[in-house]
């Protein structure tokens, strides 16, 4: 599987395997997921302290089992506000120490904010998390759900102060655009967004790639799941999934690869984070490296001339 540079020294594959849907107490199940995502090629494993213990527990078990932590790229994300702030260094230790015994580990790779507290200067977050790396807890620094914005004036005020800056961004990129944020705080980029990224060329890791399976055949304008209707469902979105079809069709690949290609073929470094539920879903995700976009194709794709 094609690998992502995000910093010198870690590289990501360009599918991450989310883990919300592991679970220590089905982990027979969940084992055959890991597994199958190694045999890919895959590396890189998202977990967060929010998703709770036993997602955490099942990627530690099973790196435990196979002995390949070292191999492994760990995404770790903490001080979630769980409705109140928590944005501080307290609560960034707090949840890395419970991560720690989740997984059986003693760092994470790219220790991530999970969301931004804008009441908090970028120089108190940078110079917490900095103690972070210092103390061996974790090799790199991201951010998810942050507005580009916020990122500058974070790298920013990180190469003025001799600081580790963010190495990675992780907000929702697919080619469905949400209505709405589908949960509180969660930050989704647009074509001001993507032309930062590409100026930048900072690595972006998407979370919810896929929009939820919009593009799978599942949905229908008439019916679907009440949440997937509330963030997707819109004219432009329904013109999206057509054009996907027709572009599919051509290139002998379903709509949902075409979606899925679409986050992979960005004109700067790109992950997307998939979150499948068997191994055959898993090697449908598997399809989209293969398919190649031009610009042409993208733009129009996303409604462009």
């Amino acid at each position: 599987m094609p690998l992502v540079a995000v910093t010198d020294k870690i590289a990501c594959s360009k599918l991450v395997l989310g883990s919300m849907m592991l679970d220590s107490d089905r982990m027979e199940h969940s084992a055959e997921l890991m597994d199958a995502y190694a045999a890919l090629g895959g590396n890189c494993i998202d977990t967060a302290h929010v998703y709770g213990d036993r997602s955490s527990r099942a990627v530690g078990l099973w790196m435990k089992e196979r002995g390949n932590r070292a191999e492994m790229v760990i995404i770790g994300k903490g001080a979630h506000p769980y409705g109140s702030p928590r944005m501080t260094r307290e609560f960034m230790e707090q949840d890395l120490a419970e991560t720690f015994e989740r997984m059986q580990t003693d760092y994470v790779d790219i220790f991530m904010l999970h969301r931004d507290d804008p009441d908090k200067s970028v120089g108190y977050i940078l110079e917490s998390m900095n103690s972070l790396l210092e103390a061996g807890y974790c090799r790199a620094l991201g951010v998810s759900n942050w507005t580009v914005a916020r990122i500058q004036e974070a790298n920013e005020y990180a190469a003025a102060h001799g600081l580790v800056g963010m190495a990675c961004n992780s907000p929702n990129l697919s080619l469905a655009k949400p209505n709405e944020p589908r949960w509180e705080g969660c930050v989704s980029v647009y074509a001001d967004d993507l032309a930062w990224h590409e100026r930048t060329q900072l690595p972006l890791l998407s979370w919810s790639s896929q929009a939820s399976g919009f593009f799978t055949g599942r949905y229908n304008p008439d019916n679907g799941d009440p949440e997937i209707r509330r963030v997707y469902y819109s004219d432009a979105n329904w013109e999206r999934y057509r054009r996907a079809e027709a572009l599919g069709r051509e290139k002998g690949v379903s709509a949902n690869d075409i979606a899925l290609a679409y986050v992979l073929n960005q004109p700067f470094p790109v992950c997307a984070l998939i979150g499948p539920n068997t191994v055959q879903e898993l090697h449908s995700s598997a399809n989209a490296l293969q398919v190649a976009l031009t610009p042409d194709e993208a733009r129009w794709l996303d409604l462009g001339k």
